[in-house]
């Protein structure tokens, strides 16, 4: 495909990454209310927690991807990928605040107090609501520009918070093959940008001296 995809190419693509976003939220309502699982909750828990990741891996990899290949269209592609990851992340809180305690506001907090990784899987999700609900068109043009910038870098701490809430998890059952993935993508594509960053500065500095 060309690197400039033409409008129906772009709606087409648009479409197709909206379809394969949602199929495993699909997949798992057949499987649950299709009664092929021995523990839904746990299915449901953990495959939206996932999910949640995944999509956050894939939203921070647009930027490294369109300035290593220069295909800049792929930017029209993050703010939906941003609001996937936040459904998956809801979800994933409706599980546990649902189904494990029964929308008990009191039980739930105990519990985010006494387990760490829930607490910090906890914090990214609150971070992650203002980003959700200030990715409208509208939403920035009230911001502002560089307000808006600013308080989507969040991602920069929300990605780490949710490895770190993944690794705990998974730590508790001594299998951090994944986890480690997931901290190896999440170092590179933050590295890359603070590279970029710096070679920015530098460059300016550099030009200003001259």
């Amino acid at each position: 495909m060309a690197s400039n995809p033409t409008p129906k190419q772009l709606s087409l693509i648009k479409g197709a990454v909206f379809v394969a976003a949602l199929l495993p939220f699909l997949w798992g309502a057949f499987l649950v209310f299709g009664g092929e699982l021995v523990d839904p909750l746990e299915y449901i828990t953990h495959e939206t927690g996932d999910w949640a990741l995944y999509l956050l891996c894939t939203t921070l990899a647009v930027t490294p991807l369109r300035r290593l290949t220069g295909w800049n269209w792929l930017v029209r592609l993050r703010r939906m990928l941003g609001l996937y990851t936040f459904f998956y992340a809801l979800l994933h809180f409706i599980a546990f605040f649902w189904f494990d305690h029964f929308f008990d506001v009191a039980a739930m907090l105990r519990d985010v107090a006494k387990r760490p990784f829930i607490l910090v899987g906890f914090t990214a999700f609150v971070l992650l609501i203002p980003l959700a609900a200030t990715s409208t068109n509208g939403m920035i043009k009230r911001l502002g520009g560089k307000r808006w910038q600013w308080l989507h870098r969040l991602i920069y701490l929300i990605a780490p918070l949710a490895v770190l809430h993944f690794w705990w998890m998974k730590a508790a059952k001594n299998n951090l093959a994944q986890p480690t993935l997931f901290l190896v993508i999440v170092a590179l594509l933050l590295g890359l940008r603070v590279y970029w960053s710096r070679t920015k500065a530098k460059t300016a500095q550099a030009a200003a001296r001259v």
